[in-house]
């Protein structure tokens, strides 16, 4: 075999036409739940080695921009480094990847939902570099959002290759997503508990023990690489043990933790909404540029993903966040401390709404778990500085308000109590703080969901009808689009047109209604079929004009309308058929309800296969 042959062997072993049939060969005497677990495996460890790969660029790039600089001094490189991370970032996206990578978790449902579970490959190594770009150079954002994105890819991508059908390339994508969640935080139990509460997968036997296998899978790379000990490596002594008498106060730090979520959502999505407003990428770049780099010039805690600055809360080093800060020489005042803390709490959301809204890859992940922290440390040292000092009480431990905080904040914003309670614990060890983590997530949740029952990833694509969740009935309707559904084969009719014209028509039609349009195709009407029987066959009549037996329809579809709110139309009109317009009122063709329960039953089966 000639180097050409070898070469074109190797680009079709890894296309998968050859990777296929090899795999076919060697499972043969595997059952399809062996087979899975076995690819579990496999997506767990190379999940696990693109987070060590993106840890490493992140950290490297890190390092080498701020590092070195003088903590008894500001440093002016923080006013030019994020927004230079953001083109870089950009330009990135829209020159080599040209395809949306942000809002990585979003995009991982939409996937779920719209296609079939299928991501491209590009994004099995596009989300590490745009991410450690955006963050290395101060974005401040999370990296989760990218290296789920990235695990997430992974599972979809050894799913196509091996060519499996929907339900299992979407179980492989959720096992590289909870490995990749895994990974990051050597947290397997978080990583499983992720994919069942915000992906939203199906608790069955089926699907446990692949997504454990390739959480601990990734999770052992992590430690192989990274050692066995937490990422927060605090300890939990017996000064920062639950005591009854605190129930209060986390119940008050669950309250303000949904507050908290409800500023944090709001803020993200008008900043949002606010850059997609300027059209020119030059103005968002300049105007990125200078909201980042003052902000985080004036509070260097906002660099990159922060978790130095909850680390230092946590080991009782406040005054360590006034490093590289205008404000250092104040850093022993308690009640500037306080101030300080307040203020990087709340500016944290701007900055990084501002940086995922300017073009920057990054998720709000890391960002949740931020405020979380300054939130509960803020509540513990205001208690500290006031409380005890005035009435002699017994203080509070700023460790384990922190940790609790974090838990708050994320189980409002993510909707996600049980995620946000095992990660803390998972985290930091503190498997002692149980009782106070369930207690702040389970208020912070409840309250939270009271005001937005949606999470941050989950609101746009529910206002699109294109979230799945739990109920099977709901999640088959994402599936049916209007655009395939929808009818086009019958017979319209103009103005000019009189009733012995449309019964020479009607010798040809399959249909029993036609639409009646005028010169530009808008939609003015329809005729019926059994509007016309009583004259069809008077002759004398046929000079009438067809718009006399015209009339107008129960109701109009607008195109691109989702199937969901489609559905009620029919009952609420006592019809079987309507007219699909789009908003210029020019006709598109028409869907029944038929069509629609036919399509639903085919879905419904495909998804139980």
């Amino acid at each position: 075999m000639n180097i050409k042959a070898k070469i074109k062997r190797a680009i079709e072993f890894v296309s998968g036409e050859e990777f296929y049939s090899w795999f076919l060969q060697q499972s043969k005497r595997l059952s399809e739940r062996q087979m899975m677990m076995v690819l579990a495996v496999i997506v767990g460890v190379v999940a696990g080695f693109g987070t060590i790969l993106f840890e490493m660029l992140l950290h490297g790039i890190k390092e080498g921009l701020v590092d070195w600089f003088p903590v008894d001094k500001a440093n002016f490189l923080f006013l030019i480094f994020p927004a230079m991370g953001i083109i870089l970032a950009t330009l990135f996206v829209k020159y080599i990847v040209k395809d949306n990578i942000s809002e990585g978790v979003t995009r991982v449902l939409y996937a779920m939902s719209s296609r079939n579970s299928h991501i491209a490959r590009h994004n099995c190594w596009t989300s590490i570099v745009g991410g450690a770009t955006t963050i290395g150079f101060g974005g401040s954002v999370g990296p989760e959002a990218p290296i789920v994105l990235t695990g997430a890819a992974i599972g979809s991508n050894v799913a196509r290759m091996t060519r499996l059908n929907y339900r299992q390339t979407t179980l492989l994508l959720c096992c590289g997503a909870g490995a990749a969640l895994s990974a990051i935080f050597k947290a397997p139990i978080t990583g499983v508990v992720f994919v069942l509460e915000i992906l939203m997968l199906d608790l069955t036997a089926g699907s446990i023990t692949p997504l454990l296998i390739s959480s601990v899978s990734a999770a052992s790379v992590a430690f192989v690489f990274r050692g066995f000990s937490p990422i927060l490596a605090v300890q939990i002594t017996a000064a920062d043990a639950f005591a009854l008498n605190q129930i209060p106060l986390f119940v008050l730090l669950g309250v303000l933790c949904a507050a908290m979520s409800y500023y944090f959502t709001s803020v993200n999505s008008k900043v949002g909404t606010f850059f997609k407003g300027i059209k020119s990428q030059y103005k968002r770049w300049a105007l990125a540029g200078v909201v980042l780099g003052v902000l985080i010039f004036m509070f260097p805690p906002l660099y990159g993903e922060g978790y130095e600055g909850f680390m230092a809360l946590m080991h009782g080093k406040a005054e360590t966040l006034f490093d590289n800060s205008l404000f250092y020489r104040f850093r022993t005042i308690e009640w500037v401390v306080i101030l300080f803390v307040i203020a990087t709490m709340f500016i944290k959301v701007v900055t990084m709404a501002t940086t995922n809204a300017a073009g920057g890859v990054g998720g709000t992940f890391a960002p949740s778990l931020f405020v979380g922290a300054f939130l509960g440390a803020i509540v513990a040292l205001i208690y500290n500085a006031t409380l005890v000092q005035w009435l002699d009480w017994q203080p509070i431990s700023v460790v384990s308000f922190t940790l609790v905080g974090m838990a708050g904040v994320m189980a409002s914003v993510m909707k996600a109590p049980l995620t946000s309670i095992f990660l803390i614990a998972e985290l930091s060890n503190g498997y002692g703080l149980f009782i106070p983590l369930m207690i702040t997530a389970c208020i912070s949740f409840a309250v939270g969901y009271y005001f937005d029952p949606d999470s941050i990833y989950t609101k746009q694509l529910r206002m699109n009808g294109e979230l799945l969740t739990t109920d099977k009935d709901v999640s088959v309707l994402v599936f049916l689009k209007l655009e395939e559904l929808m009818e086009t084969d019958f017979l319209p009719l103009t103005t000019q047109q009189t009733l012995g014209d449309v019964v020479r028509i009607i010798s040809s039609a399959r249909r029993n209604i036609f639409p009646v349009l005028d010169e530009e195709e808008h939609l003015l009407g329809v005729v019926q079929l059994d509007d016309l029987r009583e004259d069809m066959f008077k002759t004398e009549k046929y000079d009438r004009s067809i718009l006399n037996y015209m009339i107008q329809p129960a109701d109009k579809i607008l195109l691109h309308e989702q199937i969901r709110s489609v559905l009620p139309r029919f009952e609420e009109n006592h019809t079987w058929m309507l007219p699909v317009v789009d908003k210029e009122n020019h006709y598109r063709g028409f869907i029944s309800k038929s069509r629609i329960l036919n399509a639903y039953r085919e879905q419904l089966v495909k998804i139980g296969q």
